[in-house]
């Protein structure tokens, strides 16, 4: 990990938030990629472009970024094309991270189900290296709001070994990337800590 970060040192790199369609609010909260950003570099030395690229699910131009996040409350629609790029993209070696912010479940399941109908979403083992490759979270992903009953979720699809989209439920991460909620320092710490963690794992596997 030392050897990667070196080496991701001399590069630079810039966060993508998806727009989809179907209504939900895909751009809420526009300041959290641009906080996790800063938290990447200071933390971690990867250098980081800090404002964040807004593209359409569709748009070819995802394959220049290796780091796409979605996020929202509500429906989310995918149409075939739309699926197809981030399937395409997804085997090409790209990372997509969902946060349910409340409210997403019930249609991101549905539109995970367009990107990959071979596939199941399965929950990611607490070992796996998403949540050990910097900071370590040996119970999964933390809890930062509270939506639904039971505890918070960490689910994937995987191609082959490799982790290829992450999903967080009843967890809301990028939540805890901004301080707009009042959320204690060390609720904000775990949140930023696995952001840390999705990002380094979506550029070194």
């Amino acid at each position: 990990m030392l050897f990667s970060l070196i080496l991701f040192s001399i590069l630079e790199f810039q966060l993508v938030r998806l727009k989809y369609e179907g209504g939900g609010d895909w751009y809420n909260d526009p300041e959290i990629l641009p906080n996790i950003a800063t938290e990447i570099e200071k933390r971690t030395g990867v250098k980081m472009i800090k404002n964040q690229i807004v593209l359409d699910v569709g748009d070819p131009r995802i394959r220049n970024y290796p780091f796409l996040f979605m996020t929202g409350h509500g429906k989310v629609e995918l149409s075939s094309l739309d699926a197809k790029n981030l399937r395409e993209y997804l085997e090409a070696g790209g990372f997509l991270y969902i946060d349910d912010d409340y409210g997403m479940d019930k249609y991101i399941r549905k539109e995970i189900k367009k990107i990959f109908p071979d596939k199941e979403l399965v929950e990611v083992p607490f070992d796996h290296p998403i949540y050990k490759i910097f900071y370590e979270f040996k119970e999964g992903p933390p809890k930062i709001h509270e939506h639904y009953k039971g505890p918070p979720k960490g689910y994937g699809i995987f191609i082959g070994n490799r982790l290829v989209l992450y999903y967080t439920y009843n967890s809301n991460v990028s939540d805890g990337w901004t301080d707009a909620y009042g959320d204690p320092p060390e609720i904000r710490e775990k949140a930023i800590k696995m952001g840390i963690n999705i990002f380094l794992y979506a550029i070194t596997y």
